[in-house]
């Protein structure tokens, strides 16, 4: 009887293993097949939704689905997941805003230097109320605020666009995560940026594209399918993960 319990215990770690599901560990951390896990939960600031009126909201933010996201970052948290955030605070003459470039429009494309630059509404500005992250700040162990060079764009939580790094990697890789949970706003500009450099980084990466909103359908389609190309597992809700 004995014998065979112990079989049937050894035959679920392994098909653990080699399917890379979730299971507890004795720490609190959920690993996949060892690996310790992080999440990035992405700009989720009221600027960027529809419950706070922001100046750039994306469609679908409104007050359900930031609970949404506040939620299933408890659920992670709870299972002792390390939680980090990113922060967009961009200062007043931020290169991205149209209204620091003469005649030009909210949403207008133009070149700066040789790079592409979308010129967006003011938003996010350091200090200013919409800047705020919007989930339960208690549930971070860091986050990193990104955007602060007036002179480069940064989708990306890891580094800008003109390559200065944030300090995301090496609080990563201080914690010992291998493999990141990312998620939050918008699947096309941040969540995708970021997710992408976290990859290119060394991490395994996971997308949870329910706990995401993005900025326009088609940009929205083209991310998810990048990722993808890129070795970036997308599922749809976070149950496919929490397994």
């Amino acid at each position: 009887m004995k014998g065979g319990t112990v079989m049937k215990t050894m035959m679920i770690i392994l098909l653990a293993l080699v399917c890379g599901c979730a299971f507890l560990t004795g720490t609190g951390n959920i690993s996949f097949a060892g690996e310790k896990v992080g999440v990035i939960v992405v700009d989720m600031q009221g600027d960027f939704t529809t419950w706070k009126n922001g100046s750039l909201a994306v469609a679908g933010t409104d007050k359900g689905f930031v609970e949404k996201v506040e939620n299933a970052t408890k659920q992670l948290a709870a299972k002792g997941l390390l939680i980090f955030g990113t922060q967009d605070w961009h200062p007043a003459n931020h290169v991205s805003f149209f209204t620091n470039h003469s005649g030009k429009k909210p949403f207008e494309v133009i070149k700066i230097n040789g790079r592409t630059q979308v010129l967006w509404p003011p938003h996010c500005v350091q200090g200013t109320k919409n800047a705020v992250v919007l989930v339960d700040n208690n549930l971070f162990l860091a986050i990193v605020k990104k955007g602060k060079n007036p002179k480069y764009d940064s989708y990306s939580g890891f580094q800008d666009d003109g390559g200065d790094k944030t300090e995301m990697n090496q609080i990563l890789k201080r914690n010992g995560i291998q493999k990141v949970i990312v998620y939050g706003i918008a699947t096309d500009y941040c969540v995708k940026a970021t997710a992408v450099d976290a990859a290119n980084s060394g991490y395994k990466v996971i997308v949870v594209e329910g706990l995401c909103k993005g900025v326009a359908p088609k940009t929205t389609e083209a991310a998810l399918k990048e990722m993808k190309e890129k070795g970036i597992t997308v599922v749809k809700e976070l149950d496919q993960v929490m397994m």
